[in-house]
C-alpha cells in the first residue's frame, strides 16, 4: 500500500508518493485508514517563495534598522526561523505563546497569553511574526500588549490568511498566502501536536479528523504501536 498526497495546482492534482505505511502504525500522529490522501495547498517551493516575498517587503519596509522579531509559538516556530535568515541589519529574536485550541478542536476556544520570555520592548520597532491570521484575535491582543510595553512600533506578519474568519477590524501588515476556511496543518502548524513538521501545507477534510479523534480514542482505550525510524513498529 502506497500513501499518496494529491497537490493542487488551480484545476490540476498531481499524486506525489509517500513512503508506504504500515497497517495499524500512526503516521504524523494519525491513524491510518487505507489509502490516506491529504490535500497539499502549498507545496515547499510554494512556502519558500512566499517567505522570499515576505523577507523582501519587510527589508524595503526596514531596512537595516534594528528589528525586534517576535514570533507566536508553538506554530510560528519554522516560519520565524526561515524569515529572520533573509532580512538585513540587527535582529533580535524572542518567543511568546498563544493558543486557542486545544487537542482535536478545530474551533477556537479561550485565548492563552504567556509573555514571561519577552525583553524590555521600550523604543523598539517590533515585527509580531504567526502562523496564521484566522479569527485574528490572538494578533490584535498580542500587538495591543507589545505596544502597552512600550515598543514604538509593532507591525505584524502572517504566513497564511484565512478567508471570512476575521473576527477583529485589524489586518495584518505582511500576509504570505491568502487560504479557504480549511483546517491545515504541516510548516508548523499541527493537529492535536501533530504535523507540524511536514514540509509542506497541507489540508484536513472532516473525514481526516473524524480518523484522528477515533485514533486518539483507541489510544486512550489501548496502547497502538508506533513505528521506529526505520519504519518498524516497536513493541
Amino acid at each position: 500500500m502506497v500513501t499518496r498526497r494529491r497537490q493542487r495546482r488551480g484545476n490540476r492534482r498531481s499524486c506525489i508518493l509517500l513512503p508506504p505505511a504500515r497497517h495499524g502504525v500512526s503516521v504524523g500522529g494519525l491513524p491510518v485508514r487505507g489509502a490516506d490522501i491529504v490535500d497539499v495547498l502549498l507545496s515547499a517551493a510554494d512556502l519558500a517563495a512566499g517567505i522570499d516575498r515576505l523577507a523582501a517587503a519587510v527589508r524595503q519596509e526596514i531596512g537595516h534598522r534594528p528589528v525586534t522579531v517576535v514570533g507566536v509559538l508553538t506554530g510560528g516556530l519554522v516560519l520565524v526561523s526561515d524569515l529572520i535568515r533573509r532580512l538585513e541589519g540587527p535582529v533580535q529574536v524572542s518567543m511568546v505563546w498563544a493558543s486557542s485550541y486545544r487537542g482535536t478542536a478545530t474551533a477556537p476556544g479561550t485565548l492563552d497569553l504567556r509573555l514571561d520570555l519577552l525583553p524590555d520592548l521600550t523604543g523598539r520597532e517590533v515585527l509580531l511574526v504567526d502562523d496564521i491570521f484566522d479569527t485574528g484575535r490572538t494578533l490584535a491582543a498580542l500587538v495591543r500588549e507589545l505596544r502597552r510595553r512600550g515598543a514604538a512600533r509593532v507591525r505584524s506578519l502572517v504566513l497564511l490568511r484565512k478567508a471570512g474568519r476575521a473576527e477583529v477590524a485589524m489586518q495584518p501588515d505582511f500576509v504570505g498566502f491568502d487560504i479557504p476556511d480549511a483546517f491545515v496543518v504541516g510548516y508548523g502548524l499541527d493537529f492535536d501536536g501533530a504535523w507540524r513538521h511536514l514540509p509542506y501545507l497541507a489540508a484536513l477534510d472532516s473525514a481526516d479528523i473524524a480518523a484522528a479523534r477515533a485514533g486518539q480514542r483507541s489510544h486512550d482505550a489501548e496502547p497502538v504501536p508506533q513505528a521506529d525510524p526505520a519504519g518498524h513498529p516497536r513493541a
